[in-house]
């Protein structure tokens, strides 16, 4: 067969996948996507953030279509650990300053949700090819130009492109080519055994669509509503705890529900699903991860060919897409002329690996204050002292927003809004406000916080937000409707 040209190759339809096809797509660029299964397919990571919803999505166009699926809505999350017996919860929409029409997110079935961005990527005008599992890139000249494919009737193909874009996930077999190594968290090393019930119990209304955390002395669970009657239902354990999850799953999972009141009494009435696509018990582990390094000439790792960390707060499908956006941000700008390959990388790997690092440093802060205070996290003991709202507003900040970046949204950053926000922030970590004062002190919660904000009202501010700023010195920023990098010109 004729040896293929395309500007950009992509591994992998996931959310990461389809998001950076399709955002390249979009500027006119020839965009091959390699999918090696046939959607709709099973994915685990069912909850969203108001930044991908809000700002991903509506970049992509999907907005209205996500808006009719009828996914459950998320308005925020509830927790049961810490210091209070009962459980507590946290809004998107508890600072007035944020409430508004992104005040929310969804709880999806990632296959449906999956699709929905894999037929829009062929929409825009990605060549989509399923059941293509791809075996290795091609190099030439200390580049990588290409990629070699399996298609679904065993005919073995190359395929040559400017960019080879890998989003083929925490399994990828080509995350190695980009160079360095994949180091796993010792921090974060855990192990999840998760299935799918039917007719459990839901959270009164408003909240009956939020994502449930029940704390319990091996672990933590997730109970995460998916449609009126059914229910995502995971239990992560320590890696010590390694053989509460071995052997027969379903007796590991029955007994690991049983250590959890909280989640025995939400099933009671259920019954556990055991056909179809959600009637396995599946195990996943050593799911906190980097690469060492995201690009090289002609490559580039997105989503979680490139990391992942803990799941506490739902940060999955937002770092797939966030990165998605950020790479094909640079390639749009190198396609365009616009900027040297490695000025447009070291931007897109700069702001990934922030954005990573934010997240990981927040939960490792959070982790240790509970240490430091002789009162560790998975055992369920008291987490603070502070007033309801004040954690309801930290939590929701930091793990709902929680981007490095304002231009998630085609609107730009609130400079001017954020100063307040920040004297804001800053009288919380300057008051004695129990136990949460150490978090607010740390500069790097302040500054996620702060940021998260900023995300929030550049979304509903529109076009009445100010100019964004680079996030690094010297760096760049994107242009108004987001799919290209500019350098910064100060007015």
């Amino acid at each position: 067969m004729p040896l293929e040209e395309f500007d950009v190759v992509v591994a992998g339809g996931g959310p990461s996948g389809s998001t950076v096809a399709a955002l390249v797509a979009m500027q006119g660029h020839r965009v091959l996507l390699l999918e090696k299964e046939v959607f709709p397919r099973y994915q685990i990571g069912e909850s969203l953030l108001p930044a991908t919803v809000h700002g991903v999505c509506k970049l992509l166009g999907i907005s209205e279509e996500l808006a009719g699926a009828g996914f459950p809505v998320k308005r925020g999350g509830t927790f049961r650990w810490g210091a209070r017996p009962e459980p507590w919860t946290f809004s998107f929409a508890v600072s007035s300053k944020l409430t508004g029409p992104t005040s929310f997110a969804y709880q999806v079935e990632r296959a449906r949700f999956d699709e929905i961005l894999l037929t829009n990527a062929k929409r825009r005008g990605v060549e989509v090819r399923e059941g293509c599992s791809v075996a290795a890139v091609t190099e030439s000249d200390d580049r990588v130009d290409g990629l070699r494919y399996t298609d679904a009737d065993g005919n073995e193909h190359e395929v040559r492109a400017r960019f080879v874009i890998d989003a083929s996930g925490n399994k990828s077999r080509l995350h190695s080519s980009v160079g360095g190594t994949r180091n796993y968290s010792e921090f974060f090393r855990s192990l999840a055994l998760f299935g799918y019930f039917e007719n459990g119990k839901r959270l009164p209304a408003p909240n009956s669509g939020n994502i449930l955390s029940v704390a319990f002395d091996s672990g933590w669970f997730w109970y995460i509503p998916l449609s009126d009657t059914m229910t995502s239902v995971g239990a992560v354990v320590r890696r010590e705890m390694a053989e509460k999850v071995q052997g027969d799953r379903e007796k590991a999972l029955a007994a690991l529900i049983a250590e959890c009141p909280l989640i025995a009494e939400y099933l009671a009435d259920a019954t556990r699903i055991t056909t179809g696509r959600y009637g396995e018990l599946r195990i996943r582990k050593d799911y906190s991860y980097h690469q060492t390094s995201f690009w090289r000439p002609g490559m580039i790792l997105v989503g979680d060919a490139a990391c992942f960390v803990d799941p506490v707060f739902s940060s999955g499908v937002h770092l797939a897409t966030y990165s998605a956006l950020l790479a094909a941000r640079s390639i749009n700008s190198i396609l365009a002329d616009d900027l040297d390959e490695k000025t447009a990388l070291t931007e897109f790997e700069a702001r990934y690996r922030r954005e990573y690092g934010v997240f990981y440093e927040f939960l490792v802060s959070f982790y240790e204050m509970n240490v430091n205070e002789e009162s560790y996290f998975w055992k369920a003991k008291k987490v603070t002292n502070n007033e309801h709202g004040g954690l309801e507003s930290f939590v929701e900040l930091v793990g709902g927003v929680s981007s490095g970046e304002a231009a998630l949204t085609p609107a730009a950053r609130v400079a001017g809004h954020s100063a307040e926000f920040a004297a804001a922030v800053d009288r919380m970590a300057d008051s004695e406000d129990g136990n949460m004062v150490p978090l607010f002190k740390s500069q790097v919660v302040k500054q996620v916080m702060q940021e998260g904000g900023q995300v929030q009202m550049s979304a509903v501010l529109g076009d009445d937000a100010e100019p964004e700023l680079p996030l690094f010195p010297g760096g760049l920023v994107a242009s108004p409707d987001g799919m290209k990098w500019l350098p910064y010109r100060p007015a």
